[in-house]
């Protein structure tokens, strides 16, 4: 098993590029600050991508899509069977992911790692098959070593053509029927955090569905209470296919300097494990949106990280931070196109 790549240290920033960001930002007809978050945004893309007029129009999206073992336990408000329905959705580009990519002119992937049953060969879907689904994680670890590695590989290889392609941005997606449960329950275990805080309606679950899906999710933690420590064992007990990769493609989107637009919980419970894995993959994500879903504001707040949205979305797919990416090009248009008061003859701030 290829394990070394985990161990290779993240790109650093580019200090002098956000330094001269930072200084065209004062210099700019307008206030200090008066453009808030759009000014931090610009600066950091231009800190991650080594120039001082930063853009994001080439634009790169990764779906993984797998199914959980856990599913069968009823964590759902919809059944399985909906991971591959929706992934002949995303073969057909009838998904709000597709039409999203459509819009942005972005490139879209989808990668199958491996569903309850064989979808069979599908159009613009990529199939990467390391089991039909993960194990129940509340009787036995998510996934055997070989797969676990295999799907970080995945998510590694992934960010590597992205970054070949010479991506401004990537965003990652997922989609699998039962994975805001194992999302809660790894975040439950990097957080130290108890299941009832972190557990949400996922696809639409009752208050009752919630408490049922909060118990499992306990019932997990107890018993895989070994793992806590190690970031890697913690994915590997309680993660998907789908998770693992996605925390594979940030660690190595880091390794090549490729900025990343993380999406909702998640994604971000994704980047949290990255984090824990590599602090250092922290300078290369920039956070979508504020989920819907009660764990990702402590997720958040674990990641120092403020969003650019809120608009309640729980959807994925990378679909909240594809809704996102029009102002972080309105970010790079402002600090690239605006005058500065020198230019426009326009006299500076008093003293």
């Amino acid at each position: 098993m290829n394990v070394e790549w985990l161990n290779v240290p993240s790109t650093p920033l580019n200090k002098e590029a956000a330094d001269q960001a930072v200084a065209r930002q004062m210099q700019l007809t307008k206030p200090p600050g008066a453009l808030g978050q759009l000014e931090t945004i610009a600066i950091r893309l231009a800190g991650m991508q080594g120039t001082v007029t930063p853009s994001v129009n080439n634009v790169h999206i990764t779906v993984f899509a797998a199914d959980h073992g856990v599913a069968t336990r009823g964590v759902s408000a919809f059944p399985q069977a909906v991971t591959v329905e929706m992934l002949r959705n995303f073969s057909r580009g009838g998904a709000a992911i597709n039409v999203l990519a459509r819009y942005l002119g972005a490139t879209l992937s989808v990668i199958n790692l491996g569903t309850a049953s064989d979808p069979g060969s599908l159009d613009n879907v990529t199939d990467r098959h390391l089991g039909a689904g993960t194990a129940d994680f509340v009787e036995q670890a998510a996934m055997s070593e070989q797969q676990f590695y295999d799907a970080l590989n995945t998510g590694r290889q992934a960010a590597e053509r992205v970054s070949l392609a010479h991506a401004d941005l990537f965003i990652g997606g997922e989609m699998g029927i039962g994975n805001t449960t194992s999302a809660a329950a790894i975040a439950c275990a990097l957080l130290d955090k108890e299941a009832s805080l972190l557990t949400g309606p996922g696809t639409g679950l009752d208050n009752n569905g919630v408490s049922r899906k909060a118990e499992i999710i306990a019932k997990a933690l107890a018993r895989h209470q070994s793992a806590v420590g190690d970031p890697l064992e913690v994915l590997r007990c309680l993660g998907g296919f789908e998770i693992v990769a996605l925390t594979g493609s940030y660690l190595s989107c880091a390794h090549t300097g490729l900025p990343v637009l993380v999406d909702g919980f998640i994604s971000s419970v994704a980047a949290l494990a990255a984090v824990a894995i590599n602090a250092d993959v922290a300078d290369w994500l920039l956070y979508s949106h504020a989920s819907a879903e009660p764990g990702h504001a402590h997720v958040l707040k674990a990641l120092q990280a403020q969003p650019v949205l809120d608009l309640g979305m729980r959807l994925g797919e990378g679909s909240g931070a594809a809704v996102a990416v029009p102002l972080l090009r309105l970010a790079c248009e402002l600090h690239n196109g605006m005058a500065t008061f020198a230019e426009a003859g326009v006299s500076e701030k008093n003293g």
